[in-house]
């Protein structure tokens, strides 16, 4: 006849048993120590790893442009197919940025004043 385990005691399935014992059996791996450093005689920049450029967190918005202005963008567009470079909206409107940061405060009220007001809001259609 077997004999029954305690009701508070623990039984371990054969997965279990064989896990904690590869635990128990694994013993932790010591890193060596190079005996001495080596000196380097190139620049501080190449014994730097290689990283990967950070991604730039992107940010979606819409807004709302006159007809004559979103003509505009695709006429920059097919200029830019000119020289063989594929261009998108987004990347307009980025250079268009650039551009504009670049001028000094009198050329750039010049620009935004030249600008034809616009309703706020989603148009009707």
């Amino acid at each position: 006849m077997k004999r029954n385990q305690p009701k508070g005691g623990s039984r371990k399935s054969p997965a279990e048993k064989i896990k904690s014992e590869k635990i128990k059996s694994e013993k932790p791996v010591k890193a060596e120590k190079p005996a001495t450093p080596a000196k380097r005689k190139s620049s501080p920049m190449a014994a730097l790893p290689a990283q990967p450029p950070k991604k730039d967190k992107l940010v979606r918005d819409s807004f709302t442009l006159p007809r004559e202005d979103f003509e505009l963008i695709a006429a920059l567009k097919d200029r830019a197919l000119d020289f063989k470079r594929p261009t998108k909206k987004s990347e307009l409107l980025r250079a268009g940025l650039q551009v504009l940061a670049s001028l000094d405060q009198a050329k750039l009220r010049t620009a935004l004043d030249a600008l034809r007001p616009l309703k706020a809001g989603r148009p009707k259609n």
